[in-house]
């Protein structure tokens, strides 16, 4: 991870004669640990209902549903930046993880939805 990000998340120590080593999470580890168990819980919660059932069928209402072009691509790390070009004289900008763009086989010139949720864009081909 560290090697990825370029950036320490775990310091490890020595102990003494006799004593134990340890490790500690730096200011970014703990803030990575973090994100991931919001991540975690709000996938588990997502799992177990029927909004689940929804997002695996992209049963999205019309009014947060955009449909547009892929007009550029942008890996970086472990993330991605989709920009679309939508059909009315607009264009949107997705974050999503560069897993997601490979999984999904995003490319420049690709026919996709964008759903539009408060806080985010959601991607589906």
């Amino acid at each position: 991870m560290e090697k990825t990000l370029g950036e320490l998340v775990v310091v490890t120590f020595r102990g003494q004669v006799g004593g134990r080593g340890g490790a500690k999470l730096v200011t970014l580890g703990k803030s990575l640990l973090d994100e991931y168990e919001h991540l975690e819980s709000h996938l588990g919660e997502i799992l177990s209902g029927e909004r689940y059932k929804e997002v695996v069928k992209l049963k999205i209402s019309a009014r947060n549903r955009l449909k547009g072009k892929v007009v550029s691509v942008e890996k970086n790390g472990l993330m991605a930046k989709i920009r679309l070009e939508i059909a009315t004289p607009a264009s949107v900008t997705a974050l999503i993880s560069k897993e997601a763009v490979e999984d999904l086989g995003i490319k420049v010139g690709d026919q996709v939805e964008a759903g539009v949720k408060a806080t985010e864009v959601m991607i589906a081909k």
